[in-house]
């Protein structure tokens, strides 16, 4: 009989103790939210030609490491160049035409002056040469349009970046304003952790966290809150097109009632561990400690 209640005592202590133990744990999961639905996401600038003919030259190849100003391809400038000199000359015709309408209004205003002819004629003087200055304007401005598609005529990278997805050769017809490459932008890397709307109130602007990417769980980083999503999209029918714009979020299995996840961008302090790529897979668990007000300034990411 003793040792019936003893094992029952025992067994009791230990239900308890695993009951207090997930307890324990599901009120630190809620206090101290962690997720390993994150991933990495940078911004991605698409590079188009702002005018169209084939490529000559291309100066970069495939997930190549460019910074601010480096050539990435040039557009056959032949045409360009043709269509500068006509701009040019017609600049040098603008000028003698202004020139001789201003010296044909001078004539005419001393002869107006004078009594000598009628006021037609000198207003018609007036009239050319506004005219001619008119013309002179628009072929200036040719003149300059003509020089910036010659500029154009060069592709450089606008950012510090990675160049992704990059297949184009010599002799390629590119058109005007058709995104051709990507870039991205080795400044703008954050993490991106979905939370259920029941973890946000532990979340704060400026909460840490401690991060680890899937393959490098011995390289743990750390990062700060930036910024919590105010809206997901809504797949129920009654949206608008501007939902579109907001992300779309799958919702995970949770009992009945499914909580909605919302993004949280964690911006990483100082340099990873690794590089970071768009895409990896992330385990995010905030921490208790708030970094200071001032944010501090961020390292440059790592290169590949």
């Amino acid at each position: 009989m003793k040792a019936r209640i003893f094992n029952f005592l025992i067994t009791l202590v230990v239900v308890c103790l695993a009951g207090w133990a997930a307890w324990s744990l599901y009120q630190r999961y809620i206090q101290n939210p962690w997720t390993r639905d994150s991933q990495v996401r940078a911004n991605i600038v698409g590079i188009a030609p702002r005018i169209s003919g084939p490529i000559i030259q291309v100066a970069v190849h495939d997930n190549q490491v460019v910074k601010t100003g480096d050539l990435l391809f040039e557009i056959d400038p032949a045409d360009f160049e043709a269509t500068l000199n006509v701009a040019s000359g017609q600049v040098l015709n603008a000028e003698a035409n202004l020139k001789e309408q201003q010296q044909n209004l001078t004539r005419q205003t001393d002869l107006y002056n004078r009594h000598v002819v009628a006021q037609q004629d000198f207003q018609n003087a007036q009239d050319n040469f506004a005219a001619a200055q008119a013309q002179l304007i628009s072929a200036k401005a040719n003149l300059e349009t003509a020089r910036l598609n010659l500029s154009y005529t060069k592709v450089f990278a606008p950012v510090n970046g990675y160049i992704t997805n990059f297949n184009t050769s010599v002799g390629t017809y590119v058109d005007a304003g058709k995104q051709l490459m990507a870039v991205v932008d080795s400044s703008s890397f954050w993490i991106a952790a979905y939370f259920k709307e029941t973890q946000l109130p532990h979340i704060e602007v400026g909460q840490k966290a401690n991060m680890t990417l899937m393959g490098y769980g011995n390289q743990p980083f750390q990062g700060v809150v930036r910024s919590i999503g105010w809206g997901v999209y809504v797949a129920d029918g009654s949206g608008s097109d501007s939902t579109n714009l907001l992300p779309e979020i799958s919702q995970t299995v949770d009992w009945v009632r499914l909580p909605q996840r919302f993004a949280v961008r964690i911006e990483p302090l100082g340099t990873p561990p690794v590089p970071l790529r768009i895409g990896q897979t992330v385990s995010v668990a905030m921490t208790p400690e708030v970094a200071p007000t001032e944010a501090p300034k961020r390292s440059s990411v790592a290169q590949p």
